[in-house]
């Protein structure tokens, strides 16, 4: 009995991963697993999403490294005295699923959200060996406990919605949607769905 129960708790415990993200570690990842994310994230949202957009589509560069970044669609609150970064915790991501398949395809590799992701974020996902995670939403001021440094890196006339460059330690997070194609809000859904 005993065994079973480590056995049960051990497939409870979160995987450690590291950035930057590459296609072996999203290969290895599956929607549902637990992880604990260490490293540098960015954060962008839909005016940035647009600007990065524009950038790709005139052929000009752009401020961040695709390849080497995992997005945060957050935007934090004023940061308070003595503080790294004020309250930040994730929006709803399918306001940036018109911009996503082209980043991705450019190599962005990790997404960190909210809420669904567009069938055309999926294929796209699973086409270039991406990952998109969950992030515990109502907890912004626990989420920034997570967060060691913030600093600023492009588009500051966007106030808090510009992309800054978090150094992040053991943040939260669950796979959404895996490389190969797997959804976990709609895997979770089928379970409970009555005939």
């Amino acid at each position: 009995m005993n065994a079973e129960i480590n056995a049960a708790a051990a497939e409870k415990t979160p995987l450690l991963i590291q950035t930057p993200l590459t296609a072996a570690i999203c290969s290895t990842l599956r929607a549902g697993d637990m992880v604990v994310l260490t490293g540098e994230v960015y954060t962008a949202r839909d005016a940035a999403h647009r600007r990065l957009d524009e950038a790709l589509q005139q052929g000009q560069p752009l401020p961040i490294d695709l390849s080497t970044t995992t997005l945060f669609y957050a935007a934090p609150s004023p940061t308070p005295p003595g503080k790294v970064i004020g309250s930040i915790g994730p929006t709803t991501s399918y306001r940036m699923d018109a911009f996503t398949p082209a980043l991705i395809q450019h190599g962005l590799r990790g997404m960190i959200g909210k809420g669904n992701r567009s069938p055309e974020v999926i294929e796209a996902i699973k086409k270039y060996k991406a990952v998109y995670f969950g992030a515990i939403g109502g907890i912004a001021a626990l989420t920034a406990r997570c967060i060691t440094k913030a600093e600023l890196i492009a588009y500051e006339d966007l106030g808090p919605e510009a992309i800054r460059r978090l150094t992040i330690v053991e943040l939260p997070l669950v796979v959404i949607n895996d490389s190969k194609g797997n959804d976990l809000y709609t895997s979770e859904r089928n379970k409970w769905r009555i005939l």
